[in-house]
């Protein structure tokens, strides 16, 4: 699963000083899968740079390496080769408790179906999110407030069987923010979705990431969307291209 040694890397866009001291950095990383005859190259040399308060959308066939660059990205799985930079903090080489450390307190995400807790509300979704990072209300935002800027403030005391899928993904993303990350991981988080929701979603995520200042990568299948987003990156075989 290779393509030419000319494809454009994606990380070109800011000073490498600046690009390896802040927001999201993956270089040269590289991610087989499998055994023997049934290795694949999930990753293949891939470039990323993702500067805070940026939105970047990556698309591609199923099968292409989305979702374990998020893996990558997120500090799930340790790539084969190459270093991912949080902030100028090299996350791959990371112990396994540093690693959940800069999972629970640096890195949200934002799943298809919200992933949240059957019997929480949402206020509490975001409050328990609060507490497995060690953190209080006055560490990150407030969990009322933010539930009340993703439009669910009048919804904070239902669970998620009372939401609706597109309540629940505004949920989701509250509580994948409620932390102040640093980086805003998003796996196809319209796939459930109709049109008018989606592009609500998406919408949403943009406003956040701006005004949080937050590096997000969204994963998606939907082109509708993605006007909404500052960079959209093309993934085939294992590689990326603009």
């Amino acid at each position: 699963m290779t393509t030419s040694s000319t494809t454009p890397r994606p990380d070109s866009r800011r000073p490498r000083a600046e690009r390896e001291s802040s927001g999201l950095l993956v270089e040269g990383v590289t991610l087989s899968l499998g055994d023997g005859d049934a290795t694949v190259t999930a990753l293949d040399d891939v470039h990323l740079d993702v500067a805070p308060g940026e939105f970047v959308a990556i698309v591609g066939p199923s099968g292409s390496g989305k979702s374990s660059l998020l893996a990558v990205a997120g500090a799930l799985t340790t790539p084969d080769t190459g270093r991912v930079l949080l902030d100028g903090v090299d996350i791959s080489r990371a112990s396994a408790r540093e690693k959940a450390r800069h999972r629970r307190e640096r890195i949200g995400f934002v799943f298809q179906s919200g992933n949240l807790i059957p019997a929480l509300t949402a206020l509490d979704q975001l409050r328990f999110a609060l507490d497995v990072a060690g953190r209080r209300a006055g560490d990150g935002y407030d969990p009322r407030e933010l539930l009340e800027s993703v439009g669910m403030g009048h919804r904070a005391g239902h669970r998620p069987h009372q939401l609706s899928g597109g309540e629940r993904q505004r949920v989701g993303i509250a509580r994948a923010l409620v932390t102040r990350p640093a980086v805003l991981l998003v796996d196809e988080p319209t796939a459930a979705l109709d049109r008018a929701r989606s592009d609500d979603i998406v919408t949403l995520l943009a406003h956040e990431t701006h005004e949080a200042n937050v590096a997000t990568i969204m994963v998606t299948h939907d082109h509708d969307v993605l006007h909404h987003c500052d960079r959209v990156l093309s993934m085939v075989d294992g590689r990326l291209s603009e």
